[in-house]
């Protein structure tokens, strides 16, 4: 594994709310490696997001430590984009498919370097073809893959995603799970992906770790055993895809209880 861009020691998260202060997350030591593709599973209430956040520099450790590359950070780091589930709310709608790509990188570059860098990230998501389309005009699958493609043309070393295809159906889902390992073997983006679903978790993550109880922990961590280059049908065929998802079902069960 390369060297770790994000590293928690002992971290806790305290939230404070009119019903009074309570800790969402407690004893987090979590290193993720340059170029990792780790998935986050857990039942709700677990901290996922607020561990997410942390990570993102939405919200602060309230003990211990949340490092990115060696240093302790306040606010969104450099280089660190979060694409959430609710992409309809994210997205300009009296902006084209270029113009919401543009949106965060049109005040450092412009001209033809502009141009480029949209249409690299329209590239790798398949959308040159609606560029002049408006978000309306878009499939929910085709507005996910633009909040993407919006996050891409800032060139992230890291990309946070909170549960950003939970809301698509299956055939679309699928389509952006390859899409994305794709585009992460391509750019060796670092991906931090939560999820529900554990068959997404298995057959997308280098490595899926458990957060259970409340406060939220992390309970287990599963490395994988598949191959990089994985496909819809035959890798979820293979004994080890099928033994990792048996194994993360029992402990997600056993979490529960």
């Amino acid at each position: 594994m390369n060297a770790s861009v994000f590293c928690c020691e002992q971290a806790e998260v305290r939230l404070t709310s009119a019903s009074g202060e309570k800790m969402i997350l407690q004893g987090i030591d979590l290193n993720i490696g340059r170029g990792e593709f780790l998935c986050m599973v857990g039942g709700s209430g677990t901290g996922k997001t607020t561990l997410l956040r942390a990570l993102g520099g939405f919200c602060a450790p309230t003990g211990g430590a949340v490092l990115y590359e060696g240093a302790a950070f306040s606010g969104p780091p450099a280089g660190v984009v979060t694409v959430f589930q609710d992409y309809g709310n994210a997205l300009l709608p009296w902006r084209t498919v270029r113009g919401n790509v543009a949106l965060g990188i049109e005040e450092q570059v412009s001209g033809a370097a502009l141009d480029d860098r949209i249409d690299a990230a329209l590239a790798m998501v398949g959308l040159q073809q609606a560029a002049r389309e408006y978000p309306a005009k878009l499939s929910g699958g085709m507005q996910q893959r633009l909040q993407i493609a919006r996050a891409l043309a800032l060139q992230p070393k890291v990309l946070l995603m909170d549960e950003p295809f939970g809301a698509l159906d299956a055939m679309t889902k699928a389509k952006l799970q390859d899409q994305l390992r794709h585009i992460q073997a391509s750019t060796g983006t670092t991906i931090v992906f939560i999820t529900h679903d554990v068959d997404e978790a298995v057959y997308l993550g280098d490595r899926v770790i458990l957060l259970a109880g409340s406060p939220g922990r992390i309970a287990s961590e599963l490395r994988s055993a598949l191959p990089a280059t994985r496909d819809q049908i035959s890798t979820k065929e293979m004994p080890e895809y099928l033994h990792a998802r048996h194994e993360l079902l029992e402990r997600l069960h056993g979490a529960a209880r």
